[in-house]
C-alpha cells in the first residue's frame, strides 16, 4: 500500500513526519512509495547504486524512534557514513565488496530521528571530481536535463532529492561536494561549520578538516532540523564547536534583523565567472537590497594562489593514505584497474608530497582563516556564485583520448616534475567550473547554496552564503526570509 508519488512529492521531510505523527500514513506506506519512485525513476538518473528495499521494509514495520522525521525515507551518500553489513565502495572498483560491520556515528544519530534507510547513492571514486561519473557505477544524471551532471561529490544525493525520491539526501562536502550538486539541481546545501557533526568513529577528521557531512534537503526548515538531530560531537571529536544558543529550526521564520552583506562577484579559484553565474549574483544583491539589507560589493584578501596549492596539497595526500588504509581492510594494495587513471594520479601527487609542504599548506589555510574572521568583523554574510559556470554536459566531462594518454604516460614515468606539472594542471583547470567553494572547506566556516536563479536553458544555478565561523543560525535566518521572498520548493524538473 502507498499515498500517490504527487502526494508524498509535495511534502518536505518535516511534512512527511508529521502525516505519521498524524496517523494519517504510514512509515510502511511512505516506504513503499519511495521504492516504487526510485524504481521509476532511477533506470534514467542512475543516483541510487544500491538499494535496501527489504531492510527498509523491516525498519518500517518495528517500532522506530520518535525522533523529528519519524518514518521518513531518506538516501546514504556511498562514503564515509557507513551502515551495518551494507557495502561501502567509496566510488571505487577497489572497495566494492567492502561492508562495515557497524554504523557510523552519524548513521546512528539519522537512525534516532527516525529516518529509514532505502538505500545509497552514486559518487565519484573518493568524492574527488565535482561531477558523479565513477567506473564502477557510470555516470549519475541531472533531473533537470538528463544529458547533463547533477555536480559531485554528493551528485547522487542530489538528483535523488531534485527527482523527489527522497525530501532530502545525506551528503559530505570536503571542498564543495553537498553546495556544487545542489546548486545545479535546484535544491538547499549546507555545509555546516568543521565539527559541528561527526566523523567517528574511525574518523575524527578527514581532509585535515575539510569534510563535513550534512545533507541536501528541498526546505531551509528540514535542512535546519536535521541539523539539530545530528549536531554535536562524539566522545573524543578532536573538535568541539559552541553550540547554538537555540535549536536551528526556531531560527527558521526569526527576525533576520538588517544585515551587513559583501558581494563577491568573481572566481575566487579560477580564472573567470560565467555571465550566467555573475548574474545569480547580481540577483541575489537586488533581492537582499529589496529585503532591507546593506549590500555592498567586496574583494576577498586571500592568496588564491597559495591556498589552490595548499588545497591539493592535503587533498591528494589524504587520498593516498585513505587509499593505504583501505588497502588494509581489502587485504591488499589496488593493483590494475582498481583505480581510475585520475584517482591514482592524486594519490601519487599526494604521496610525493613531503611533510613540511603539508605543514607550509596547513599554515597558508590557517592564514587565510584568520583573514576571513576579520572579512566578518565587517560583514555578517558574503555571497558569491556557487559555480563557475552552469552545469556541464555528461558529454564534455568524458576524458578525451588525448587525457588518457597523458594519464598512462605519468602512471608509468611518475617523475616529480611530470608530477608537479599535473598538480599545477589540477588547480588551474580542475576547479574552473567550481570554484567558490573550497576556500570555505579550508576556513571551516559554514557556507549554504540556495536555488534563487536559473539559466536561460532551464538549469538550476546556485548561490551560495558565508557566515562567520560557528554562525549557522545567521544563515538558517537569512535562507528562510530568501525561501519566502522567492519560494522554489514548487519548481521541480519536468517529468517528477
Amino acid at each position: 500500500m502507498t499515498i500517490p508519488f504527487s502526494e508524498y512529492r509535495e511534502h518536505d521531510g518535516l511534512g512527511l513526519a508529521e502525516l505519521v505523527a498524524k496517523g494519517e500514513v504510514s512509515p510502511a506506506e511512505l516506504v513503499e512509495t519511495c521504492l516504487e519512485a526510485i524504481a521509476t525513476h532511477n533506470p534514467a538518473l542512475n543516483c541510487v547504486v544500491h538499494r535496501m528495499d527489504t531492510q527498509a521494509r523491516a525498519t518500517a514495520a518495528a517500532q522506530l524512534p520518535d525522533g523529528p522525521f519519524r518514518g521518513v525515507p531518506f538516501l546514504i551518500k556511498d562514503m564515509l557514513a557507513y551502515i551495518a553489513g551494507e557495502p561501502t565502495t567509496f566510488g571505487s572498483r577497489f572497495t566494492r565488496d567492502w561492508r562495515p560491520s557497524y554504523d557510523a556515528e552519524l548513521t546512528a544519530r539519522y537512525r534516532k530521528a527516525g529516518l529509514i534507510f532505502a538505500g545509497k547513492t552514486n559518487t565519484p571514486e573518493h568524492g574527488i571530481t565535482g561531477h558523479t561519473n565513477p567506473a564502477l557505477f557510470g555516470p549519475c544524471r541531472n533531473p533537470w536535463n538528463t544529458d547533463h551532471t547533477p555536480g559531485g561529490s554528493s551528485g547522487g544525493a542530489a538528483a535523488a532529492v531534485a527527482a523527489g525520491m527522497v525530501p532530502m539526501a545525506h551528503g559530505g562536502d570536503g571542498g564543495g561536494s553537498i553546495r556544487i550538486p545542489a546548486a545545479m539541481t535546484g535544491l538547499v546545501g549546507l555545509k555546516p561549520t568543521r565539527g559541528r557533526t561527526p566523523m567517528g568513529p574511525d574518523l575524527g577528521e578527514d581532509e585535515n578538516g575539510f569534510v563535513v557531512q550534512h545533507a541536501l534537503t528541498r526546505t531551509v526548515r528540514d535542512c535546519a532540523a536535521l541539523l539539530d538531530a545530528t549536531r554535536g560531537p562524539a566522545p573524543g571529536d578532536p573538535y568541539h564547536v559552541i553550540p547554538p544558543n537555540r535549536p536551528y529550526l526556531s531560527e527558521v521564520g526569526a527576525d533576520v534583523g538588517t544585515l551587513r552583506v559583501g558581494i563577491f562577484r568573481g572566481s575566487l579559484f579560477g580564472r573567470s565567472l560565467h555571465p550566467t553565474c555573475r548574474a545569480a549574483v547580481d540577483d541575489a544583491g537586488t533581492l537582499l537590497e529589496g529585503l532591507g539589507h546593506n549590500v555592498e560589493e567586496v574583494t576577498l584578501e586571500v592568496h588564491t594562489e597559495a591556498l589552490v596549492q595548499a588545497y591539493f596539497t592535503v587533498v591528494c595526500s589524504s587520498v593516498a593514505a585513505a587509499i593505504d588504509e583501505l588497502a588494509e581492510v581489502v587485504g591488499r594494495p589496488p593493483r590494475g584497474d582498481d583505480l581510475e587513471l585520475s584517482t591514482w594520479l592524486v594519490a601519487n601527487i599526494g604521496r610525493k608530497q613531503t611533510a613540511a609542504q603539508l605543514q607550509s599548506a596547513l599554515k597558508e589555510i590557517q592564514k587565510a582563516g584568520r583573514q576571513m574572521g576579520a572579512f566578518h568583523q565587517t560583514y555578517d554574510v558574503l555571497v558569491t556564485s556557487t559555480l563557475g559556470a552552469p552545469p556541464s554536459a555528461l558529454a564534455d566531462l568524458e576524458f578525451k583520448q588525448k587525457d588518457v594518454i597523458s594519464l598512462r604516460l605519468l602512471k608509468r614515468l611518475p617523475l616529480k616534475a611530470l608530477l608537479d606539472i599535473a598538480l599545477n594542471q589540477l588547480g588551474a583547470d580542475g576547479l574552473e567550473p567550481v570554484p567558490n567553494t573550497q576556500l570555505f572547506n579550508q576556513t571551516g566556516q559554514p557556507a549554504i547554496s540556495l536555488p534563487l536563479f536559473w539559466s536561460d536553458d532551464g538549469l538550476p544555478v546556485g548561490t551560495q552564503f558565508v557566515s562567520r565561523f560557528g554562525d549557522e543560525s545567521t544563515l538558517f535566518r537569512l535562507a528562510a526570509q530568501l525561501e519566502t521572498a522567492r519560494p522554489w520548493i514548487a519548481r521541480r524538473p519536468t517529468g517528477y
